[in-house]
Parts: C-alpha cells; structure tokens; sequence
C-alpha cells in the first residue's frame, strides 16, 4: 500500500529498504526476513490497488517483481552493506 509521507504510523520492527523517488520505501521485519536475500523491482503496471492506496485513483497499480540474488551479487552485498534510509 501507499500513503502519503508521514500519514501511515511505522512500526519499531519496519525496515527501511531504500527510496523511491526521494520517499522511504518499508516492509515488517519478518517480511525482510524472508526476501532479504531476494532482487525486488518496484513498478507501476496498469490496474487499481489497494483500497486505501495512494496510487488507486491513477488507473495504476504498484507491482514488485523479485529474483534470488546470484551467489556472487550475495558476496558483494554481504561485503558491501547498503545505506538503509532514515
């Protein structure tokens, strides 16, 4: 889902994994858990979202593809921690 920033109450166990156009992107804890080894894409295909979502009224709807990290992607971001937002 997607809120207007500051509008949505983040928990102590959310995960900021990067930006999106400047707005911090999060998912739970336990989520993170289990895609933490997993390539996600983020994109807006024709369709409608939640109900509540910001981007419903658009006739778009976010969309996130994912793959497993290679084992060599794996090395290099395991050596090479990525700066979490926030």
């Amino acid at each position: 889902m997607c809120y207007p920033q500051g509008e949505f109450f983040l928990g102590n166990s959310d995960v900021c994994l990067g930006e999106v156009h400047g707005v911090p992107f999060y998912m739970s804890f336990t989520q993170f858990e289990y895609w933490e080894h997993t390539h996600l894409t983020l994109d807006a295909i024709p369709g409608t979202g939640g109900q509540f979502s910001l981007e419903r009224p658009t006739g778009l709807r976010f969309f996130i593809r994912s793959r497993l990290y290679s084992d060599e992607e794996w090395k290099y971001l395991s050596q090479h921690p990525v700066k979490r937002c926030g």
